[in-house]
């Protein structure tokens, strides 16, 4: 393909032949690699007049110390972000990854909200609703973050506040079917068994699972402090969980150790692990972080009441009734027989 059926300012780099986009920017000509690449010779795709006229409206970049990537540093540095909790910092992280990849040349004052509202629906698009959303969030608060070290004034307005969530259908976590849970234990061995019977058997949320040591087990129970809330719970043992227990080896001060045992088992490695045992006895649709709704759901079931089973989980009341509305009908429901009879 000539240069010249290539849309204005794109071209075709000779040497390995990836296309490039052209933009002066304050008297200096910058190339942009595009994200859109196609064989020479090809018709012209579509996307490649979008990337270029996304590109043509791009704010321009400024000099460091006053863009994108400055308030991200500062952030970094502040006890607003060091504040969060662990698994909220990794949350923050993947997103703000994205803005230092993107969007760490413009300066915040370039950034108006119709920009935002086209990233907004393009996130959505190229990931999830839910993704796209939550990288909103977080945008939001770097630029508040902004003006905070006054790289926007404080009249100036934050231009990803107030924009739409996108709306979607919410898919809840499910509890796991007893035969599912039955499946997963006769499949199940080792640290794949272990991670499961603690995430159940404690109703804890995998990150707390993850650090509990061995010396935490105390008077058939486990010491624990939540991450997320800093609630101090002792939980006692369930049946299953005291055997997973004693048929595991102590090679780390961490129950659920690393292949070699210096430190916790990682999250991926755990959550590859239930995965593969999910695919295997077909439950995909049931997660790890789904064990905590089973933990309270099963709580339930049995007859314990709000306050028990907060007491395990370590949730609010509020949040008690959210995991075990889908099975607090048919309790209640159950107990009418009496009556009835």
């Amino acid at each position: 393909m000539k240069g010249k059926e290539l849309p204005s300012y794109i071209h075709r780099r000779k040497r390995d032949g990836v296309l490039l986009f052209r933009k002066r920017y304050g008297g200096k000509i910058v190339e942009v690699r595009l994200e859109t690449q196609f064989p020479e010779g090809t018709p012209v795709p579509f996307s490649l007049h979008q990337e270029r006229e996304r590109i043509l409206n791009d704010p321009a970049p400024v000099a460091p110390g006053k863009d994108l990537a400055a308030v991200v540093r500062h952030y970094y540095a502040s006890t607003k972000y060091s504040g969060l909790a662990a698994r909220t910092r990794r949350d923050y992280d993947m997103h703000i990854a994205y803005f230092q990849e993107k969007l760490s040349h413009l300066h915040p004052k370039a950034i108006v909200r119709h920009h935002v509202i086209t990233w907004h629906e393009a996130w959505a698009k190229k990931g999830t609703p839910h993704a796209a959303n939550y990288r909103l969030a977080v945008l939001k608060i770097l630029f508040e973050h902004a003006k905070d070290i006054g790289l926007l004034t404080k009249e100036m307005e934050n231009p990803a506040k107030g924009i739409r969530a996108i709306k979607y259908e919410k898919q809840d976590r499910k509890p796991w079917p007893k035969n599912k849970i039955d499946a997963y234990r006769k499949t199940a061995a080792g640290r794949s068994l272990l991670v499961f019977e603690l995430c159940i058997g404690t109703g804890q949320r995998i990150a707390d699972v993850l650090k509990m040591k061995w010396g935490d087990i105390e008077d058939g129970g486990i010491l624990l402090r939540q991450n997320k809330t800093q609630k101090d719970l002792w939980v006692p043992l369930t049946t299953h969980l005291n055997a997973a227990l004693a048929t595991t080896e102590k090679r780390s001060v961490f129950i659920l150790t690393n292949h070699l045992a210096t430190g916790p088992w990682s999250y991926r490695g755990a959550s590859d692990a239930v995965m593969k045992i999910r695919k295997q006895i077909d439950a995909v649709d049931y997660d790890i972080h789904a064990l905590r709704h089973t933990t309270a759901t099963e709580l339930c079931m049995a007859g314990a009441d709000d306050e028990t089973i907060a007491a395990v989980t370590g949730q609010s009341a509020k949040m008690v009734q959210h995991y075990t509305r889908t099975v607090r009908q048919k309790v209640h429901a159950l107990r009418s027989i009496d009556f009835r009879d």
